[in-house]
């Protein structure tokens, strides 16, 4: 299992120009720790369809909280990797998100062996907008890897 290679024109960490587009926030030391706690995780415990992403929390208070996809035989009974990670940092920890960040790895018969940021699911980006409105999603944008408010993943949640 390849680690994610940040030096990989597919997860480009440089830093992105100084006119980003509105909204999308520069990486950090932290940031960057947070996609390797993701990484390491994926790379433990990656089993082919069963355990496919992995996520990573930071609290408010600086912890990282991590967690791996679990697949299941019939889909919609699968587990998000970012709700494995957000359950632990409720059980363990303050139960806040300030950044998330999940990474997949790539399917058997993709040629790109590396694993890659991915964006939260519609129902990932829910559950940490009902929990955490003002957390920071890192995804890949066209400029590299940023940072977005999860409210500008989600503009139109659906509401009780």
């Amino acid at each position: 299992m390849k680690p994610i290679r940040l030096d990989h024109p597919a997860v480009s960490v440089a830093p992105p120009p100084a006119d980003l587009p509105l909204g999308l926030i520069p990486l950090t030391d932290a940031d960057h720790e947070l996609i390797a706690a993701a990484n390491a995780v994926l790379g433990r415990h990656y089993r082919t369809f069963w355990h496919t992403v992995a996520a990573a929390i930071r609290s408010k208070d600086g912890r990282i909280w991590t967690g791996i996809h679990i697949g299941t035989t019939v889909g919609r009974l699968a587990i998000c990797a970012e709700a494995v990670a957000f359950g632990r940092a409720v059980l363990e920890g303050d139960g806040t998100i300030e950044a998330a960040v999940a990474v997949r790895h790539p399917k058997p018969d993709e040629i790109d062996r590396e694993l890659a940021v991915v964006s939260p699911c519609g129902a990932c980006r829910e559950m940490i907008l009902d929990h955490a409105p003002e957390a920071a999603i890192i995804v890949m944008a066209p400029e590299g890897l940023v940072k977005l408010p999860v409210r500008t993943l989600l503009p139109l949640p659906y509401r009780r």
